[in-house]
């Protein structure tokens, strides 16, 4: 696979995860989930589970188990918010590093072509799952990110990258 399809998700999805239909994974065949935390599923700053991303994650729960896989180092909070969702996690994965996530798959006893990663960064989530070859999903923060313009650069340079070497 050459080194810009890397960062090409899966899927491109348009707005948040609430928003993402489950059936969309299972015509997938997805077995399993690895989920992003931090503005996937939550805004960076907060540690409350909307009611909308409960339900959603139950919905998606009928697919098969669901990890949280965090590049955040801050183990109570993630922790916590696991226990929202009542899914197993694993913190401090340096994404796109592959180490953790082979270890998320490993506790689901899944392949990674079994398996969707859905995160809302192209240089972490993206490239890790397709390093990996999972199934994967970008969508758009919850919440606007805290650094907002920041992520506008990384997103627009990305896509520059992308259609001048397509």
């Amino acid at each position: 696979m050459p080194w810009l399809d890397l960062l090409r998700p899966c899927l491109d999805h348009p707005g948040p995860v609430t928003d993402l239909d489950v059936t969309v994974l299972q015509a997938q065949a997805v077995r399993g989930i690895v989920l992003d935390v931090d503005d996937t599923l939550v805004p960076a700053h907060e540690q409350t589970i909307s009611p909308a991303v409960i339900a959603w994650i139950n919905q998606l729960k009928t697919l098969g188990p669901v990890w949280l896989v965090s590049n955040n180092l801050l183990v109570s909070r993630i922790g916590d918010i696991a226990a929202q969702l009542d899914c197993p996690y694993i913190c401090g994965a340096g994404k796109p590093s592959r180490r953790k996530l082979r270890q998320a798959l490993q506790g689901m006893n899944l392949l990674p072509e079994q398996t969707a990663l859905i995160g809302d960064r192209r240089l972490t989530d993206i490239l890790a799952g397709n390093r990996l070859g999972m199934y994967t999903v970008l969508v758009q923060p919850i919440a606007p990110p805290r650094w907002q313009r920041l992520r506008h650069l990384e997103d627009g340079l990305i896509n520059c990258l992308l259609r001048t070497w397509s």
